[in-house]
C-alpha cells in the first residue's frame, strides 16, 4: 500500500515522463536554431565574399575532404545560387546577394517559428509542473490526515 493514496504515484510518474519528453523536444528545437544560425553565418560569408571580390580575384575553392584549390574568378556577375529543392540559378552579383538575403530572411522566420514552439512547450511544461506540485500537496495532506487519524484512533479507543 502506498502512502500516496493509490493512483497518485502513477499520475506523478506520468507527469514526470511528459516533462522529460517536453525537455527533450526543447533541446532538439534549440539544436535546430543553432543549425539555422550556422546556415546564416555561411550565407553572411557568401554575401561578404560577393561584395568584396572582383573578376580576376584568386580564391580557394573547396574540393571536399578539407582540400582546396586556388582558382581565379572569371566573371563575378555569373554566380550560381541554390534556390532550394535541388534547383539553382545563375545570377549576377546583385541578384545573388538578393537571393542570399531572402534565404537569410527565410531562416530568420524559421528561427522565430521554432522559438514560438519552444515558448509553447515552456508554457505546457509550467502547467504540468503546477499539476505535479498540486498532486504532491494533495498526497502530503492525505498522509498527514492518515497520521492524525492513527494518532487519534488509539486514544479514542482507550477513552471508551
Amino acid at each position: 500500500m502506498s502512502l500516496g493514496g493509490g493512483g497518485g504515484g502513477g499520475q506523478l510518474e506520468q507527469l514526470s515522463q511528459e516533462l522529460q519528453a517536453i525537455e527533450a523536444q526543447q533541446e532538439a528545437l534549440k539544436g535546430e536554431i543553432e543549425d539555422y544560425r550556422a546556415e546564416q553565418r555561411e550565407i553572411d560569408k557568401a554575401i561578404e565574399a560577393l561584395e568584396t571580390l572582383d573578376s580576376g580575384s584568386t580564391v580557394q575553392v573547396p574540393l571536399g575532404g578539407d582540400a582546396y584549390v586556388h582558382a581565379e574568378v572569371g566573371d563575378i556577375d555569373a554566380v550560381t545560387v541554390s534556390l532550394g529543392g535541388g534547383y539553382a540559378a545563375e545570377r549576377d552579383r546583385e541578384g545573388a546577394i538578393g537571393t542570399l538575403d531572402r534565404k537569410r530572411d527565410a531562416i530568420d522566420d524559421r528561427i522565430d517559428e521554432t522559438r514560438t514552439e519552444i515558448d509553447e512547450l515552456d508554457a505546457e511544461s509550467e502547467q504540468l509542473e503546477q499539476q505535479a506540485q498540486q498532486m504532491q500537496q494533495q498526497q502530503m495532506q492525505q498522509v498527514q490526515q492518515q497520521m492524525q487519524q492513527r494518532q487519534q484512533g488509539p486514544g479514542d479507543a482507550d477513552d471508551e
